[in-house]
């Protein structure tokens, strides 16, 4: 019994020195280097994050997020720049007005599966593109520009680049938290029934459709919240953030970090935000690069990165196990 107990307990004690290594390297982030690059990063963490609740859990493969993310940023920049609302009303907005679009565009094609929800979701999106297009409250492609900060509850000045990062990341982690809880409760594992096995579900009586749709719009307004965090950080809101390139994009730091997982789409979106910045001033073809990074992790990562890595992980625990008691069984 001792054998079985030290090794989980040693497991834990490293997994607190890691988180408090981890908490601590992103407090003194802003000391190091310029803050504005990472928060970007979280801005896309807490992206792939919510696109994974719909995408990893509920098997909604959607091609229209950006639609969310970018509709929030425009909503969010208006509420700022024209209505000179606070910063947390308008980041509260931005994040609404998300959710209400998630729920139009799941009330329209929620009940399709596989690639004709996907091509739903992306001919909705592209609606959205050509409104921020043609709309003149968007500013077409010059975007909103000089988006104010503001303040934060009135007492935190948020044009201080480093006041503004940490707002960002109690964000996104205030974001996580909410998709932590919901993938470990009833809730998500009624989701996981549905992916494996939509027809069982409905056998057993669930309204497959209600929960589908209830994980759409929350991955939506999730969406839009981060949307949000980064048209402030960067104070512009332009058609960047609804284009479908930035579907894909999300969809692909999913697959690469590992669809399904919690960790898998912190590590993909951290991993390909950094490398694309890496490579932005080098000259050479960032979309080949990436789209090979891609080809990679699909022929010898299946799981993706961190899917990999758990399941290895898991086989040498196991395999251990299995080594500690052999050795208990001899001993006795």
């Amino acid at each position: 019994m001792t054998a079985l107990v030290l090794p989980l307990m040693r497991s834990r004690a490293l997994g607190a020195l890691a988180a408090l290594a981890l908490a601590a390297a992103l407090l003194l982030i802003p000391f190091i280097t310029y803050p504005l690059f990472v928060m970007n990063v979280f801005a896309f963490v807490l992206f792939a994050s919510a696109l994974n609740l719909v995408v990893g859990y509920a098997g909604l493969l959607s091609l229209g997020h950006a639609a969310f993310f970018g509709g929030a940023a425009y909503v969010t920049a208006h509420a700022a720049k024209v209505w000179g609302l606070p910063f947390e009303v308008s980041v509260l907005l931005g994040a609404a007005f998300a959710g209400l679009l998630g729920l139009l565009f799941g009330l329209v094609g929620i009940r399709r599966r596989g690639i004709y929800f996907a091509m739903i979701t992306l001919a909705l999106a592209q609606m959205v593109y050509f409104l921020a297009v043609q709309m003149p409250f968007t500013g077409g492609e010059d975007g909103i520009q000089a988006v104010p900060r503001g303040t934060l509850l009135g007492l935190v000045d948020l044009s201080d680049i480093r006041s503004m990062y940490y707002v960002v990341l109690g964000g996104m982690v205030i974001g996580l938290l909410i998709i932590w809880r919901t993938i470990h409760s009833p809730f998500g594992h009624v989701l996981a029934a549905i992916r494996e096995n939509e027809a069982r579900a409905v056998s057993l009586g669930l309204d497959v459709a209600r929960y589908k749709l209830t994980a759409f719009v929350l991955s939506a307004t999730l969406s839009g919240f981060a949307g949000s965090l980064k048209v402030l950080s960067f104070q512009l809101a332009a058609l960047n953030n609804v284009s479908w390139h930035l579907s894909g994009e999300v969809v692909l730091m999913t697959l690469v970090g590992g669809l399904g997982t919690f960790a898998g789409p912190i590590i993909g979106s951290a991993f390909l935000v950094t490398l694309e910045q890496m490579l932005a001033t080098s000259g050479l073809p960032i979309s080949l690069i990436v789209g090979t990074i891609f080809m990679v992790c699909v022929m010898l990562f299946r799981r993706g990165v961190w899917g990999e890595m758990r399941a290895l992980l898991g086989e040498s625990m196991h395999s251990r196990n299995n080594n500690e008691n052999k050795d208990l069984r001899e001993s006795s």
